[in-house]
C-alpha cells in the first residue's frame, strides 16, 4: 500500500506506469463523468468512476485483486479504507477471475487510513482492502479507481 497526494505526484517516486495511468485518468476529467467504466489504454489501463454513500465497515467485505493494481483517488467527500498486507485476507469467497476480484470477510491485523479529496492510495495485487467506509457519518463520495495491469511493471 502506498499513500500520496496529487499535489506531490511528480515527486512521488512512483513507477512511471502509475504516474502515466493517473495522468491519463485525470486528463479524462473523471470528476465530470457519470459513474461507469472508461478505457484509457485498452485492457491495460482503465478507470472506474464511482459515486456512492459510505457505509459502516461491518456492512462491507474486503476485496483482493490478482491481475491489476488499484489506484484509488478520492474526488469528493471523505472515505475510510481498511486494509492489510499481502496474505492477511481471511474467510475469502470464490475468485471471480474474469473480473479480477475476490471478496473476503476479514483482514488479519487490519489497518485504517482516511482519504480526502486529492489523495490517492495504491493497492498491489494480493493486498486486501475495504474501501468506502464511513469516517464520521455516512456521506456521498465520488472517486475514481484506476486499474493498471500488474505485468506493466515488469515490461
Amino acid at each position: 500500500m502506498i499513500l500520496g497526494t496529487l499535489s506531490s505526484l511528480t515527486s512521488s517516486g512512483l513507477p512511471s506506469a502509475w504516474v502515466n495511468a493517473l495522468t491519463l485518468a485525470l486528463s479524462a476529467r473523471p470528476q465530470e463523468k457519470a459513474p461507469g467504466h472508461y478505457a484509457l489504454q485498452g485492457d491495460d489501463v482503465f478507470m472506474n468512476v464511482m459515486q456512492f454513500a459510505t457505509q459502516r465497515p461491518e456492512q462491507k467485505k474486503a476485496e483482493l485483486h490478482e491481475q491489476y493494481i488499484d489506484i484509488q483517488l478520492l474526488l469528493a467527500g471523505e472515505e475510510r479504507i481498511l486494509f492489510g498486507t499481502e496474505g492477511s485476507a481471511r474467510e475469502c469467497e470464490e475468485k471471480h477471475v474474469a473480473e479480477d476480484y475476490q471478496l473476503c470477510r476479514h483482514i488479519e491485523e487490519e489497518q485504517s487510513l482516511v482519504l480526502k479529496p486529492g489523495m490517492f492510495v495504491v493497492f498491489m495485487p494480493g493486498e486486501p482492502h475495504k474501501p468506502g467506509c464511513v469516517v464520521g457519518t455516512t456521506e456521498e463520495i465520488k472517486k475514481v479507481v484506476v486499474k493498471v495491469r500488474a505485468s506493466l511493471l515488469s515490461a
